[in-house]
């Protein structure tokens, strides 16, 4: 009996043993999984968006300098017209009449002066009668050549050269003058060259210099780009919301800011039309053949910007290894390389994977075996 006690408390022991030596010589090899890219040389551009609307680069609305029904409209939509063509005629009846009736009281009182001037002279007239027909002579002159200049108004010309856009009125509308809200007859519009008013946020305006190039496209031909330039950049904001005075700046202070920039668009297939919308790519900045490395492999720490280069130890395993930079302009992907140990082709981790355990048993692997978990071998 008592060598049965003995057996077991030996199997007991074994057992302990085992499972102690199978924990003491589990393997356990956290296994890295690297996303890499290369590092490479490229030409880096970075770019400014904004979206704005293709204007003429002359344009002008031509109105009536007095009221009057048009009589008749000389030219229709798209005719290209020339500085001081005969382009709408206004109905000048009345102020032919008025131009009569002027005619009449300026002879009349020509007449007059003439006959107070013979009079003056035999002392027959005083000077005050004769400078009082002067100044009745003088006035009926003046109002001669204000009829005069009413029915020259009633002929409409061009006042540049260009294209007529939009349909102009039709005859027989009355065509009001004035200051504030005048009939307008007809737009005329220079367009030999387009430009492009576009809207820039706040944030990146300080990027952009007049002179630097930029590339947009519009809805009517999506496979096409045309090529603009800055030209102007305003220096007050869309709303002028600076101006505490203005009652129409914006009052909030949580409003988008945009600047307006103007481009100059060049379009020699005459393809671009008025109140298109162009959606431009600004380019602020640009280096050719520039060492670059992917923005997702940028990290950073309180020593600066690093990059993980990724290398094979003697096992062939992954081993990351920090590399400082300093870096410049940043594009769409990847960001300038300035300075740092790094040679193109370098392999650069983009992204870590979560680790995995690779494991090899102890006792119970003899015979090139492996378990995964499980009870120690007995």
């Amino acid at each position: 009996m008592k060598w049965k006690i003995l057996i077991a408390i030996v199997l007991i022991i074994g057992a302990a043993a085992g499972y102690y030596f199978y924990n003491e010589t589990i393997e356990t090899n956290v296994v890295k999984t690297y996303e890499t890219s290369k590092v490479i040389r490229n030409d880096l551009i970075k770019t400014v968006s904004a979206t704005g609307t293709v204007q003429p680069r002359d344009s002008v609305e031509v109105s009536g300098k007095v009221t009057a029904r048009i009589k008749e409209v000389l030219v229709e939509e798209n005719d290209h017209v020339t500085a001081g063509q005969v382009v709408a005629i206004l109905d000048g009846k009345d102020y032919e009449a008025k131009l009569d009736q002027a005619n009449f009281t300026l002879t009349n009182a020509r007449q007059k002066l003439e006959r107070t001037e013979r009079l003056y002279k035999i002392g027959a007239k005083s000077l005050a009668e004769l400078e009082d027909a002067k100044y009745e002579y003088d006035r009926a002159k003046s109002a001669v050549e204000l009829a005069e200049d009413d029915v020259n108004q009633t002929v409409i010309t061009a006042p540049m050269d260009g294209v007529v856009v939009g349909e102009p009125k039709t005859p027989g509308t009355m065509a009001v003058q004035g200051s504030t809200n005048p009939t307008v007859i007809m737009r005329i519009a220079d367009l030999s060259e387009k430009l492009v008013k576009a809207k820039v946020d706040e944030t990146d305006i300080g990027s952009v210099k007049v002179g630097e190039r930029a590339t947009f496209t519009v809805d009517a031909y999506p496979d096409k780009t045309f090529r603009a330039e800055v030209t102007k950049i305003s220096q007050t904001d869309v709303s002028n919301s600076w101006d505490t005075n203005n009652s129409t700046s914006s009052s909030s202070n949580n409003a988008v800011i945009y600047y307006y920039v103007t481009f100059a668009a060049p379009d020699e297939e005459n393809l671009l039309l008025p109140a298109m919308t162009a959606r431009l790519d600004i380019i602020v900045g640009q280096v050719h053949d520039a060492l670059c490395v992917p923005i997702a492999a940028l990290k950073t720490d309180a020593q600066g910007s690093y990059v993980e280069r990724i290398t094979k130890d003697a096992q062939g395993k992954d081993v990351a290894e920090k590399v400082y930079i300093t870096v410049g302009l940043y594009g769409e992907e990847f960001v300038e390389v300035t300075g740092g140990d790094l040679n193109p082709g370098d392999d650069v981790s983009t992204t870590y994977k979560a680790e995995t355990k690779k494991v090899s048993g102890g006792m119970g692997g003899m015979g090139g075996g492996h378990r995964m978990g499980g009870p120690p071998p007995m």
